[in-house]
């Protein structure tokens, strides 16, 4: 009997961001439905395990998205439908503002739908826009030259995010300029070019602030949270009560007491102060380490990914989800204000967590090594474009270490074909 044929094991990347994801995806699940089960039971719904249900339901969607989009051929079919994903999700910026489309919650439209399926389209236009970034940037990489050159690009980001802050979401348009930062930066763009433009965002996010009130109210509970304990610096303060109260160990699974109405949005923006309530600094410091564990599989991704799009598309959506943690994690630790931005794959809510799975689906098929089949890029295109930065330092070092060997040689060959023709030269002239 001939014998079977082993498949090949996976790459580490691979294992170490399928684990990753599902302890992360775990965490939340259990994190969700202990920090909504009492407001649920109590509330409206009377059903204490309403959101758990939801959750169990998004994420057996979600893993379906991943596993496909990590599959052969993923990574070419998403590419080919980024200008319509993008499309779609402008259009869909653009419908929920209109009040008879869009869903109004706590003084916010920022989602279409009725009933169980309700989609959020900025969380779809933050994934929109790294794909179109990494499709742009590798299929003209001269785009990273300049200000001017980058133009197109911001003025697609602009649009988006602008229709973003409208809703208003402030802290959902801060993590699409984020990670459109960080991809850029992963292209090859130069830091004094982007530094104009974060001044420019600087100040437009200033102007969004000075004209919501609601903006500076946070902005002052931040500041000041104590100068007004029972308004704007509620939420930060029991956040920090939470924090406080679980210690190291915390006081145990299912035992808060801030998430009973003391907390609000505790199965949401504010899980992370319930898990260091229940599970203590030992809690938290697990959740911030399978992040870290996430970012280093992500970028380890993108510097062995077999072409310029995955590394980018790597380097980008990696990106996107760390700079959705660490917003979440510093407003809850009171290190930064509160945005309303969601704990990727942790806190409730189905279209993150659906996109998040699906952007993991594609880092897997990058880390298995998956490419799509680039047209060569014209000389002058080669000549413009800026060699990709952090994710390809490793490959740049040893070209130019094997370029300085190379040099070497050369130049020690040349100095030995010298001395022979020298030593030639001089044995003829003996000779006669």
């Amino acid at each position: 009997m001939k014998a079977r044929r082993s498949r090949p094991a996976p790459p580490i990347e691979y294992s170490l961001l399928l684990t990753a994801t599902l302890c992360l995806l775990a965490f939340g699940v259990v994190m969700v439905f202990s920090a909504s089960s009492t407001t649920s039971l109590l509330g409206e719904s009377g059903d204490g395990a309403f959101y758990l249900k939801r959750t169990l339901l998004f994420g057996a969607l979600g893993l379906v998205a991943m596993r496909v989009l990590s599959l052969k051929g993923g990574l070419r079919v998403v590419r080919a439908a980024t200008p319509l994903l993008l499309a779609v999700s402008l259009i869909l910026l653009a419908a929920v503002l209109m009040p008879s489309i869009g869903l109004e919650a706590n003084g916010a439209r920022r989602w279409i739908g009725t009933g169980l399926v309700q989609v959020q389209p900025s969380e779809l236009a933050k994934l929109a826009l790294v794909l179109y970034g990494a499709h742009l940037l590798a299929s003209r990489p001269e785009t990273v030259r300049d200000v001017r050159s980058m133009l197109p690009y911001f003025l697609v980001v602009a649009l988006a995010c602008g229709l973003i802050v409208v809703e208003p979401d402030l802290g959902s348009a801060l993590v699409g300029c984020f990670s459109v930062a960080a991809l850029l930066v992963a292209g090859g763009a130069k830091l004094r070019h982007l530094a104009f433009v974060a001044l420019a965002v600087s100040l437009v996010a200033f102007l969004a602030i000075a004209i919501e009130p609601y903006r500076q109210e946070r902005l002052v509970g931040f500041l000041h949270p104590a100068a007004d304990a029972s308004g704007a610096g509620f939420q930060g303060i029991q956040a920090s009560i939470a924090l406080g109260s679980g210690g190291i160990f915390g006081v145990g699974l299912g035992e808060s007491v801030q998430k009973a109405f003391y907390l609000p949005e505790a199965h949401t923006d504010m899980i992370a102060a319930v898990i260091g309530e229940e599970l203590g600094l030992v809690g938290i410091s697990v959740l911030a380490g399978l992040f870290v564990l996430f970012g280093y599989a992500g970028f380890r991704t993108a510097q062995r990914a077999r072409d310029r799009y995955c590394k980018l598309l790597a380097a980008g959506l990696t990106s996107m989800i760390l700079v959705q943690a660490a917003i979440n994690l510093f407003a809850v630790m009171g290190l930064a204000p509160l945005t309303g931005v969601p704990l990727p794959f942790v806190s409730y809510g189905n279209s993150s967590l659906l996109v998040m799975l699906a952007s993991v689906g594609l880092l897997l098929n990058v880390a298995r090594g998956g490419r799509v089949a680039e047209k060569p890029a014209s000389r002058s295109g080669r000549a413009r474009g800026a060699k990709l930065r952090v994710v390809e330092g490793g490959r740049t070092s040893q070209a130019r270490r094997s370029s300085r060997s190379g040099a070497k040689s050369r130049h020690s060959g040349g100095r030995n074909r010298r001395a022979r023709r020298a030593g030639a030269r001089g044995r003829r002239s003996a000779a006669r």
